[in-house]
């Protein structure tokens, strides 16, 4: 896991009880700096998964007050190597931090790298474009390098991470925005797609197109697997590019392939695309709430703690219930 350094200015008189604060935390290095004017600066080195535990200690002892703020930077590297210990051991009347957040990053850190990733911006909907132009090439060439080639560009793995996150928080902020810019991407690789299909001669009984036309079982554990790896690789500090791709191949070809389907004159075709994209998405987020959930990311305040989990449980299974209700449709439509 990697570094991270703390630093927050205080008063002299309120540094004395940082250290009593850290005394249960692994902590690699605490150091105390005097600054001019009475004040301290406090600098703390810890890894990356005991960041969570240690901010909210500060928050709850430092941040109300006026001026205070903490700041949280990623360290590359330090010598000597670092190996964290605990500052003093804890007595055995005195209770260790009672949440744990190993081999995942803090939630603030967390929330800001998925709050930048929800943004609606104009980058963000060129991508879209850009992705559905070259994943509708793909399919109506029956290309897979191609379509592959869209899922790399495609910027879908943002606001759906954030729509399950703000579920996860109950943070109706970042569940508006995340949900805006899915909706909105959404559109526009619709539109764009249908558009596309007005224009080319769709061949409906390509492999590419027929195959995103139903819903399998294997389509299924797909989205689920997306969802569950879009939502790791946020919370362990990895790249989720490539991740991104995995989130991408659940979304954006069903997607395209209705479009193009509705604007070739294929409208049948194209109600079945659209039912396989809204399963991928539903268990896409379904996958993301309970990755989040099971990792233990929460609010700090008990208030907040209550509020997510019954938003979380509501959204769990809620998702489920559209779920069920999604595939029995397309069990009875194939049926018939």
């Amino acid at each position: 896991m990697a570094l991270r350094l703390l630093e927050l200015v205080l008063q002299e008189k309120d540094s004395g009880d940082v250290r009593e604060l850290l005394e249960n935390c692994m902590v690699i290095e605490h150091r105390q700096i005097r600054l001019a004017d009475g004040e301290v600066l406090v600098r703390i080195l810890l890894d990356a998964e005991q960041s969570e535990t240690v901010l909210d200690l500060l928050e709850k002892r430092y941040t109300g007050e006026e001026g205070n703020r903490v700041v949280m930077l990623p360290v590359e590297a330090t010598l000597p190597r670092a190996d964290a210990e605990p500052e003093t051991p804890a007595a055995p009347e005195q209770s260790a931090p009672e949440e744990k957040t190993s081999e995942r990053i803090g939630r603030e850190e967390l929330y800001e790298d998925i709050k930048n990733g929800a943004q609606l911006t104009r980058v963000y909907l060129a991508m879209v474009a850009l992705s559905t132009v070259v994943a509708a090439i793909g399919l109506n060439h029956d290309s897979v390098a191609v379509i592959i080639g869209a899922m790399v560009i495609a910027p879908l793995l943002g606001p759906i991470v954030a729509l399950s996150l703000g579920i996860t928080l109950g943070d109706v902020s970042l569940l508006r925005h995340g949900l805006l810019t899915a909706l909105a991407g959404v559109a526009a690789a619709l539109a764009l797609s249908v558009l596309i299909g007005m224009l080319l001669n769709v061949d409906s009984t390509l492999s590419e197109l027929a195959s995103r036309t139903r819903v399998g079982l294997g389509d299924i554990v797909l989205a689920l697997a997306s969802g569950c790896a879009g939502a790791l690789a946020f919370t362990t500090g990895v790249s989720a590019a490539l991740i991104g791709v995995m989130v991408a191949v659940a979304l954006l070809p069903p997607l395209v392939t209705s479009g193009l389907l509705l604007g070739g004159g294929h409208p049948t075709l194209a109600t079945g695309a659209f039912s396989l994209f809204l399963v991928n998405l539903i268990c896409v987020n379904l996958a993301g709430v309970t990755t989040f959930w099971v990792q233990g990311i929460k609010p700090t305040t008990w208030l907040e703690k209550d509020r997510a989990v019954k938003a979380t449980r509501i959204a769990i299974a809620l998702s489920m219930v559209l779920l069920a209700v999604l595939v029995g449709m397309i069990l009875l439509a194939r049926k018939g």
